[in-house]
């Protein structure tokens, strides 16, 4: 019988993005996914009630804290994750492709401390990794389409899906980014189907679609496989990709895809310090 992790979702409204607290229950191990760094773009201010929230909860339950993992370099949120590190020691990991993440944004910023070789992460996945979370075995899924570094993390009998899904009855992420492609997404997805039908399926965001009044994101592979309003059914790729490039020609830039790269691109940390002691986010012009 396959374990099954306990999982808890944290949303945050700001940028309906989900947070996931996933722990053995019979060890207490314990790691999360995609944590929120919150981020006051008018006021220019980074703080840490997302991330507490879920530390407080760790700490509520007793679990312990072994690594912190992201699905991919988002464009949406700030990560919390090297907040969460220096707190905890807890190790960030990722998928091993940042690097080429890394390297169009590290120029695209003039980024000169990032170098595009992932040292800022404590652990680069590539497919198939394998490690445990207690009991329960831990498989690296390389789920490109959103972006060339998105990867999906099978956990016992959950599988959480970052960008690469979302609920079914609002489809699947944009594939427009630098290294995006719906051809791969779609390739992407078709794996994550063929996994057994009755395995849970964590989406990264929730924005709530037309008809549906509360927030949601958890569903199976089969409800996906069958109801996805945009890869489900007997959809083939040629249809698929010529759905999503026509929906990603209508769609405006992500609103914090400036200031949440310069982070993500470091793991989280914030820009190095100027002579004066203060850290700038910079904003290139017509450059995206």
């Amino acid at each position: 019988m396959t374990p099954s992790p306990s999982v808890e979702g944290f949303f945050d409204p700001a940028t309906h993005t989900i947070t996931y607290l996933v722990a053995d229950p019979a060890s207490g191990a314990a790691l999360i996914i995609d944590p929120v760094l919150d981020f006051e773009a008018a006021a220019g201010r980074v703080s840490t009630a997302s991330l507490e929230a879920v530390l407080a909860r760790i700490a509520e339950r007793g679990l312990t804290l072994e690594r912190v993992l992201e699905t991919h370099a988002h464009a949406d949120h700030l990560t919390g994750a090297d907040e969460i590190r220096r707190r905890t020691g807890a190790p960030i990991g990722i998928g091993s492709r940042i690097t080429e993440v890394q390297k169009v944004f590290g120029v695209l910023f003039e980024a000169h401390d990032v170098t595009a070789d992932g040292v800022v992460f404590d652990s680069l996945y590539a497919d198939g990794a394998r490690f445990a979370l207690g009991s329960i075995p831990v498989e690296v899924l390389h789920t490109p389409g959103h972006t060339p570094a998105c990867v999906s993390y099978l956990i016992g009998d959950a599988v959480f899906t970052g960008d690469t899904l979302f609920m079914p009855d609002y489809g699947t992420a944009r594939c427009d980014f630098p290294g995006g492609d719906a051809r791969t997404l779609y390739r992407s997805i078709q794996r994550l189907f063929a996994l057994p039908p009755e395995t849970r399926l964590f989406v990264g965001h929730d924005y709530l679609p037309e008809g549906r009044t509360d927030f949601r994101w958890e569903t199976t592979v089969a409800a996906e496989k069958t109801g996805n309003i945009h890869v489900g059914g007997d959809r083939s790729e040629d249809d698929f990709a010529a759905l999503r490039e026509a929906r990603d020609a209508t769609l405006k830039v992500p609103a914090l895809i400036l200031p949440s790269l310069q982070i993500n691109i470091r793991a989280g940390a914030l820009p190095p310090a100027e002579a004066s002691g203060k850290r700038f986010l910079k904003l290139p012009l017509n450059a995206i």
